[in-house]
């Protein structure tokens, strides 16, 4: 029989632990980030999360052009210019020295190496509010199944303090993590982008049958599971779209929950501090009655359907 022991010096990569969130299941919850994720969603609103690898946010608007951070690489990346200071990031190695000597926090590294006894000691902080609440802790992403031991770790340690534990995943992945994890999750947060195969790969860079099938196949072991799905305006919102979703929930037995997530531009900035475009700058987030309409239509299949959470 593995001990605990066995898994308190296994260690991660997260970008974030949220303290006090209400939003990533029932009562009050630590939220556990870890980073990287298989998928690329063009509406990503924490681009942060996809790179497996640390990376640097760059906030230029709140910039000093004190030069520290030029002194302080180590490679070279950061350069002095008529427009102001400028980051090659094809030099840059995310090593966080420029961070570190940032006096305003222009520039921030984004993951960070933990180990489960650590993340325990962040978790366990706030035990008194779980029991009071009925919460617990939630591990998050990016994917958290895209480092299956540490998550498998994180989840065994959590269960072994008697927590109330949610995986938030995507689902894309080899059945084997979800079969390794499933024991050990008290609900998994499961989310649909789009059900057409081919616009999911479009939107999302890969096809959804692997994350399909994981979600018959922990549907059938009658696994708690909420479905959540994000309305992306000219994106998944057709009727279409709509009664491919319908046709999904038809084939499931178990799973009772579904929370419709109006898609909102929040994320468009970190798109810009991490170097990259985003894609749907444009895009208009839904309007309430139209994702009322949506959630009308979808409580005839399904017993609870929620608007946000």
């Amino acid at each position: 029989m593995e001990r605990m022991a066995d898994f308190q010096n296994i260690t991660g990569l997260i970008f974030n632990i949220m303290r006090f969130s209400v939003h990533d299941g029932p009562g009050i919850r630590t939220t556990v980030f870890v980073k990287g994720c298989p998928l690329q969603c063009a509406w990503c609103h924490n681009p942060e999360s996809i790179s497996p690898q640390p990376e640097m946010m760059l906030r230029t608007d709140i910039c000093l052009m004190c030069g520290a951070c030029i002194a302080a690489c180590p490679v070279g990346a950061i350069e002095n210019t008529a427009a102001g200071l400028v980051t090659h990031r094809e030099k840059c190695i995310a090593c966080g020295i420029c961070a570190q000597v940032c006096p305003v926090e222009a520039r921030v590294r984004v993951g960070r190496e933990m180990t489960v006894s650590e993340v325990m000691l962040e978790i366990l902080a706030d035990r008194v509010f779980y029991d009071q609440s009925g919460g617990g802790v939630t591990f998050s992403g990016g994917e958290p199944t895209r480092q299956p031991d540490f998550l498998h770790a994180l989840l065994t340690a959590a269960r072994h303090e008697g927590l109330h534990t949610i995986v938030d995943t995507c689902g894309y992945a080899p059945w084997s993590v979800f079969e390794r994890i499933a024991p050990l999750t008290s609900r998994f947060l499961f989310d649909i982008k789009i059900v057409d195969p081919e616009k999911h790969r479009r939107w999302t860079g890969v096809s959804n049958r692997r994350i399909l099938d994981n979600l018959t196949r922990l549907d059938a072991r009658g696994c708690a599971i909420s479905l959540r799905l994000p309305i992306i305006p000219g994106v998944n919102d057709s009727p279409e779209d709509i009664k491919g979703l319908v046709e999904l929930l038809q084939r499931l037995h178990h799973t009772k929950r579904l929370h419709l997530l109006p898609f909102h531009g929040g994320g468009a900035e970190k798109y810009h501090r991490l170097g990259r475009a985003f894609h749907l700058e444009q895009a208009v987030p839904p309007d309430h009655a139209a994702i009322e309409r949506i959630a009308q239509d979808l409580r005839n299949h399904i017993e609870e359907v929620h608007i946000g959470g």
